[in-house]
Parts: structure tokens; sequence; C-alpha cells
């Protein structure tokens, strides 16, 4: 079953730093102490919210070493191996492997464009570099190019190749794909979670679930028992919050500020080219938190 390899609340985790830029050992132990506590059953370590374009290969196999170690089997660990460079990428996964990573996270190879033909190569070379299960990251407004419905579904003939967080938000495409191929979606866009969900899918990969994984968890378990009512209802609750996480400016920014907010890490630093939140941005922020900080979710819902 898809679920067992990757989980079904994951998170697509921050990378903590401390304010000169340097890993934070004590929010990494704070933010996975966090994460597991509040329900998240997959993290996902140096993808594009933990800030992969600024890592060095010994800092994302350091961070998935940490990061297996303290979550143990409490959590699956995906790492983000995903460049525009096949060899790269096919080194980063024998790094995660030998790091502890239960599964991978492969992103369509960004700037450089290849075809379909080429992404498919592409993939195909890092699923046989290791027996680790992978998560195909279909993200064209990053990567400048989408994976197409007939690669997916050639990919998902590769038997590692079990699932596809889906970023681009063609609900029919990622349905189509379901009904033709056994793999499993993942919804990559937070504003979607309820739809994809509703629509078959398997899991989330959540920014949002940096800070509250206990509701995405809520989420997930109404949808999944038919409680459309109590799912649309603990989605309106989240709104303001993804709102304020991923349309204020940018999601590993704002994730980081509510994570800091909130005491869980010490400082919501990040690499350049990606800037600290302004105050009105944090104000707008602040207010998104506050009843989900005061637990007005569940005993909002009513009767």
């Amino acid at each position: 079953m898809t679920e067992t390899l990757f989980g079904s609340n994951l998170v697509a985790m921050v990378t903590p730093m401390e304010p000169g830029g340097a890993l934070s050992e004590p929010g990494l132990a704070g933010l996975v102490d966090h994460l597991l506590a509040t329900g998240c059953d997959g993290i996902v370590v140096g993808g594009t919210t933990g800030e992969s374009p600024t890592l060095t290969d010994l800092e994302a196999a350091r961070l998935v070493r940490t990061v297996a170690t303290r979550a143990g089997s409490r959590a699956r660990v995906i790492a983000g191996v995903g460049t525009y460079d096949t060899t790269a990428c096919v080194r980063r996964a024998h790094e995660a492997q030998a790091a502890g990573a239960d599964a991978l996270l492969l992103v369509c190879p960004y700037y450089s464009k290849p075809t379909q033909a080429g992404i498919v190569a592409h993939c195909l070379a890092v699923a046989d570099a290791t027996e680790l299960p992978v998560m195909l990251y279909d993200v064209p407004a990053r990567t400048g190019t989408a994976m197409e419905a007939a690669t997916l579904i050639e990919l998902a003939r590769h038997p590692r190749i079990r699932a596809v967080k889906d970023a681009k938000g063609d609900l029919f495409e990622a349905m189509s794909v379901m009904a033709r191929c056994p793999l499993a979606y993942y919804c990559g866009i937070d504003e979607l979670n309820l739809p994809y969900l509703a629509a078959g899918a398997t899991g989330l990969v959540s920014v949002v679930g940096n800070v509250f994984a206990d509701r995405n968890a809520e989420l997930i378990g109404a949808v999944r028992g038919g409680d459309l009512d109590t799912a649309r209802a603990v989605n309106a609750a989240l709104q303001p919050l993804t709102e304020a996480v991923m349309r204020t400016s940018q999601g590993a920014i704002m994730a980081k500020a509510a994570l800091a907010e909130l005491g869980v890490i010490p400082y919501a630093t990040v690499r350049s080219p990606l800037l600290e939140s302004p105050p009105e941005h944090l104000r707008r922020l602040r207010a998104a938190l506050a009843p989900l900080r005061a637990g007005a979710l569940v005993g909002s819902l009513g009767p």
C-alpha cells in the first residue's frame, strides 16, 4: 500500500537556520518533535520549502540523517534529491539512502526544460539508482516544464516510482491519471487540499502542515470518513492561515515566520535570495494564527 511507503499527512519541512544561515540543530530537533506531536506521518526533507537550491550536498545528507534519527519509526522520511542534473540527482539519491531516507522526492528537472522523453530518462535513472520508493514532483510553475499525463503513466510502470506530488493544479488530469494507472497522488498545493482528497488523492504534502499538521489530519480523516460537512468546515477554518502562508509572499518564508511565532523554531532565518517577512506580513500572519492557537477549530464546527 502506497501510504505505508510515504505516509498520508506529509509535511514539506522548512530547514531551520541560525541568524547567520547555518543549520540550526535545536531548531531541527524542535521542529521534528512538533511535527510528530501534531500527527505528521511523513516528513519531506530538502524539498522546495526546505530551500533545497541553497543546500550543499553535505547539508542535504546531514538533514536527512538528523531527521531520520530523530523521527525513528514514527514517520517516513522522504528526501528531496531533484536538480536539473541527472548525475547530481543520482549522487544525492545514494547519499540520501545512506543517510537513512525511507523514500525519495524527485522534481521534474528545472531550467533546462527537457523534452518529455528526457524527463522519463532522467526519472528512470534516479529510480534505478537505489532501492527506495520514489515520489515524483510535478510543479511546472517552478520548473518551467510539466510532466504530461502520458509521461506520468509511463513512469508509473517502474516498480519503484509509486506516487506523485501534484502541484500542477489540473484536477481533471489528476483524476484521469489516477483512473489509468496505480500512481498515488499527493496534493502539493495547500489551497486545493480538500478537492484533491475528495477526488481520490492518497494524502497531502503540505507547507501549512509545518504549523498545524493536526488540522490536516482532521481534514484527511473527515474526507476518508465521508463527512464532507466537517471537511469543509476544517478547510474553511484553515483558509486564512493557508492564504497568509501561501499567498502573502512565499511558503518557506511564511512557514518559518509562523513556526518562530509559535516558538517551535528559534529563528525565522531564510537564505538569500529569500528575505524574512516584513512587519505587514507578520501582522497578517498573526491574525490568521490567533484562532487556531486558541484551538477554535473542531470546537467551532458545531454538532
